[in-house]
């Protein structure tokens, strides 16, 4: 993954809707969700949903597939592991990194 396809993938991350559409998609796994389910799981208008979703497969965070009648929409997990390695490929100064569960401060 490069600089632009990931400004492309955060940009399209960067809106409420889309993000939850997203998870939800994420969640379903490899199996997948008609737009119709989508609209229903997450009580969005169709056409709302239908502009998010074109906005998620534009920046590769998912796929569309004809089934028959259906459109069925899956996250891109192999593009969404590309962002995560973009995002992470020099944490940590190429150290491990390690996730601690205390805070940071004394808050």
């Amino acid at each position: 993954m490069n600089e632009t396809q990931t400004v492309a993938a955060l940009s399209a991350l960067a809106h409420t809707q889309r993000l939850r559409v997203f998870r939800a998609l994420v969640v379903a796994g490899t199996e997948g969700l008609t737009p119709s389910i989508l609209a229903d799981q997450l009580d969005v208008a169709r056409n709302t949903l239908s502009f998010h979703l074109k906005e998620l497969a534009h920046a590769k965070l998912v796929t569309i597939e004809q089934q028959g009648r259906n459109l069925i929409y899956r996250a891109d997990f192999a593009h969404m592991n590309g962002l995560l390695g973009y995002l992470t490929e020099h944490c940590c100064q190429g150290g491990v990194c390690e996730v601690s569960d205390s805070p940071l401060c004394d808050c």
